[in-house]
């Protein structure tokens, strides 16, 4: 099961109040302006600044392909 594409919509990151990028195949909400992941669990996204991972460049890299080849968009418009 995926997020539901209203709460979608609506998901802001807690940290810079910025869109995310939703990322079903890896489980994760991301946020590439401050490299922090959200994590995904059991279709309830963590909201969590405290609870989220940094992700160094190597990593932001990946994610950012796995952006572009699935052609993910953000969660809003800025």
């Amino acid at each position: 099961m995926a997020l539901d594409p209203t709460l979608l919509e609506i998901l802001a990151c807690p940290d810079d109040k910025g869109p995310l990028l939703y990322l079903p195949s890896e489980a994760a909400l991301y946020n590439p302006r401050t490299h922090r992941r959200y994590e995904v669990r059991d279709d309830i996204p963590v909201m969590l600044v405290e609870e989220s991972t940094v992700v160094d460049d190597a990593e932001h890299e990946r994610l950012m392909g796995i952006v572009a080849r699935d052609g993910i968009e953000p969660t809003f418009r800025a």
